[in-house]
């Protein structure tokens, strides 16, 4: 089955780039420096129709969930309600335009809060821009709202996040009391609590207005609004109201638009194109998507790194894959699993399948090893199908050690919440995509059209074969497949809210930040390695 690349986008996010430290702020403080000095921008605000372009885009920007007010929104107001300006405010009512538009263009472009000020396991990218040129032009040819319209990210993602945020301007206010209740709701069951949850469910739309609240039944009618709730929020849509359920019930309208704003800043934080073909990873849905030619041929459930050892946002590109890999243990887990679980058994070593090496790359016995010399040794697990990484590994370069890999808890993909991994991605059925990007793709012309011919370097068959060696193969990858992880919690598709929990908790955050009412310290979460 295929889906288009609007309905994985729809489900997915991304970074691009590496580390990149620059101050965004920074450099926007001195494109607004460099362009108060340009005589012939001053001048270019004489034209009304520039200034009330400009006016009218700023006072519509929270729309794009930015606030007016971080570029003087009120002031530009009243200096343009006074045309009569004196010769001191007229320099300074052009200064807060120019200051206003080039602030507003960088914060379409490449958000308003730099990421990498407050993530420390994120790899962003911020895209380059010139906004004091872009000004100077603009005002040449009475063409600010254009310039401004043109910066805003085009993708369905953004363009679908900005209807959902208008939806929810529209809904009435709602002053729903919390549901607490230990209850077991069950096919007629009946209580007060079901009257409360119906209020809900009609309210986000999930149960049809016409259903009476006076009915305080559990009925099919009602199981299956719950179904219809639940699948919009990411949980097993069984119509059991369980913790999960009730916790997602409760989210206020005014919590929603909030995570709806968040999600839009980070979506400006992303490259414009994500590319025709990427592997895309939306960490809070746990679901990998195979995208080829812009649309989603296949898609795998996976496991992401618990909220202790985060898995990072970022893009890369897929490099090699990696045949029966043996396992280097990492420090943390050194830390935290292997020398607890050693000290108690030195068996732990034989039943793990871990050899240990010395300094010198010599081999030593477990009953040899002493849990006070356990940092100066290196942890190597023999490949094979229980190996942590399973059978095979999707390498990419990154600054965080993190790939994508099978796993030897395949038991895991059952559970709806699998944030469950030490930052890595962990695939369920990895093989079918080993095979599928080990294929060499190539253009033959035919006639005036471009077909796309597959020829496969490894099939089925002989994967299958490399596998039972148990023995390593490292096969480097041809084709030019991006690799994303993203991270969405919020989007809208098909006039459906979707949600998701959000795990690592940078929803609330960012939010403060975009409002200006965080008053913390810098966020620097870390990331442990991982397997």
């Amino acid at each position: 089955m295929k889906y288009t690349i609007t309905t994985v986008l729809l489900t997915i996010f991304i970074y691009i780039g590496c580390g990149n430290n620059s101050n965004h702020h920074n450099r926007t403080e001195e494109f607004i420096a460099n362009a108060l000095k340009n005589k012939k921008i001053q001048e270019g605000w004489d034209l009304p129709e520039n200034r009330i372009q400009l006016i009218e885009a700023v006072k519509n920007a929270d729309k794009e969930g930015l606030l007016p007010e971080d570029y003087d929104y009120q002031k530009l107001a009243e200096f343009e309600a006074n045309l009569d300006l004196k010769p001191d405010s007229k320099e300074e009512y052009y200064k807060l335009l120019t200051s206003a538009y080039i602030k507003y263009i960088s914060h379409l472009t490449n958000g308003k809060i730099n990421p990498l000020e407050i993530y420390s396991d994120w790899e962003m990218k911020p895209k380059e821009i010139h906004p004091d040129t872009i000004l100077s032009i603009a005002l040449q040819k009475n063409k600010i709202d254009s310039t401004i319209e043109s910066h805003k990210p085009k993708h369905t993602i953004y363009l679908n996040l900005k209807k959902a945020l208008a939806k929810l301007e529209a809904m009435p206010e709602e002053n729903f009391d919390s549901i607490i209740t230990k209850e077991k709701f069950k096919i007629g069951f009946k209580s007060k609590t079901v009257e409360k949850i119906k209020a809900k469910l009609r309210y986000w739309g999930d149960l049809p207005v016409s259903d009476t609240l006076a009915n305080d039944l559990y009925d099919k009618e009602l199981k299956s609004a719950v179904s219809k709730f639940q699948s919009r929020h990411g949980l097993a849509d069984d119509g059991i109201i369980g913790p999960g359920t009730l916790k997602a019930l409760n989210f206020s309208k005014k919590t929603r638009k909030e995570q709806l704003i968040a999600n839009l800043e980070r979506w400006r934080w992303f490259p414009s194109d994500l590319g025709d073909n990427f592997l895309g990873v939306n960490i809070p849905n746990y679901i990998l998507y195979v995208v080829e030619n812009k649309d989603t041929i296949s898609n795998h459930k996976v496991v992401v790194g618990q909220p202790k050892r985060k898995t990072p946002v970022l893009s890369s590109r897929a490099d090699n894959i990696v045949f029966n890999p043996t396992w280097t243990v990492p420090p943390t887990i050194i830390k935290e699993d292997l020398i607890p679980d050693a000290t108690k058994s030195r068996s732990y070593f034989t039943k793990a399948k871990i050899k240990i090496f010395n300094h010198k790359g010599a081999e030593i016995s477990p009953w040899e090893w002493q849990p006070k010399d356990a940092k100066k040794y290196k942890y190597v697990q023999d490949p094979g199908y229980n190996n942590s990484l399973g059978v095979v590994k999707i390498n990419f370069p990154n600054n965080h050690l993190v790939y994508m890999h099978d796993t030897n808890h395949r038991d895991y993909f059952v559970y709806n919440y699998r944030a469950l991994s030490s930052g890595c991605v962990r695939i369920e059925k990895p093989l079918p995509l080993a095979e599928y990007l080990l294929k060499t793709k190539t253009f033959k012309e035919r006639q005036k059209n471009k077909k796309l011919i597959e020829k496969p370097i490894y099939s089925k068959s002989e994967i299958d074969t490399i596998v039972k060696t148990k023995k390593t193969k490292t096969v480097k990858l041809d084709q030019n497949f991006g690799v994303h992880f993203l991270y969405f919690t919020a989007w809208y598709d098909k006039q459906d809210l979707q949600f998701r929990q959000d795990i690592y908790n940078y929803d609330p955050e960012l939010y403060l930040r975009l409002s200006n009412q965080f008053t913390g310290d810098i966020v620097a979460p870390a990331r442990m390695i991982d397997k």
